[in-house]
């Protein structure tokens, strides 16, 4: 029991640092002199070095995902309807999710790991003394980056992953490029796409978070720089799937779904 109580104590405990955190990531991104080379730094390295292996990602996840589900509609004399299927599962839920963790995976630990080390160099004392505010440069220019980059790659994960959809169709069938679009995009409304995009932002806004905070208050020493990575992965996974829960229910109640 006492086990227990000491477990729940240190959950709360994380909760609130991470929520002090955000609170004062929200404080420093309103002050004047934004770190914008450094923004753009992080956007090339969290959005085009991670897109390679969200396009392959989402590629055989959208030719897996056609593959796997004919059989099933073919019992029920549905085969017509795979495009339109495959479109709206892609488009709703598994290409952003699938997307967001593997930022999680790559963008999260990277952080995490890059900012535990220079925390364990002491870079980021150095950076205090010498007057320059460490954490606008490092973490705000970090979380923006990524609440930048992780919707714009679920946007080309979902149109990777449709156009591996069209070629799983016509592995054993025979649907024209055209009538594969039409179908595809017949399916789909803004009330599939536009819930979609909004919580990949939150996706992009945790990842960031997480891994700063992970990064930025790392334990000394090289075990420490370890688990910062590590636990960074893991929470912003956790995250990932408490906003992906949290946004469904909320397209339910407004009728979205």
């Amino acid at each position: 029991m006492i086990h227990l109580i000491k477990i729940d104590s240190e959950f709360l405990r994380e909760v609130g640092e991470i929520a002090r955190f955000t609170g004062r990531f929200f404080r420093e991104v309103i002050k004047p002199k934004q770190e914008w080379e450094e923004f753009i730094n992080q956007c090339f390295w969290i959005g085009f070095k991670t897109l390679t292996l969200v396009g392959i990602t989402a590629f055989i996840m959208g030719l897996v995902l056609t593959i796997q589900s004919r059989p099933t509609l073919l019992e029920f004399g549905a085969v017509s309807m795979l495009p339109a299927m495959v479109s709206v599962s892609l488009v709703r839920e598994i290409a952003p999710v699938i997307t967001a963790l593997i930022c999680a995976g790559k963008i999260g630990s990277g952080i995490g790991a890059e900012l535990g080390s220079m925390r364990v160099t002491e870079q980021i004392d150095a950076m205090e003394v010498s007057g320059t505010n460490p954490f606008k440069y490092l973490v705000v220019s970090r979380v923006l980056a990524s609440t930048l980059m992780v919707p714009l790659l679920s946007s080309l994960a979902i149109a990777i992953s449709l156009y591996g959809g069209y070629l799983g169709v016509n592995i054993r069938g025979n649907v024209s490029w055209h009538l594969y679009w039409l179908q595809s995009f017949g399916a789909l409304s803004y009330g599939d796409f536009i819930p979609s995009l909004i919580k990949t932002f939150f996706f992009g806004f945790a990842i960031g978070i997480v891994g700063c905070y992970k990064g930025y208050n790392s334990k000394k020493g090289t075990e420490g720089v370890g688990r910062s990575a590590t636990s960074a992965v893991i929470v912003a996974s956790l995250v990932v799937f408490i906003i992906d829960l949290i946004a469904v229910q909320v397209t339910d109640l407004l009728g979205l779904t």
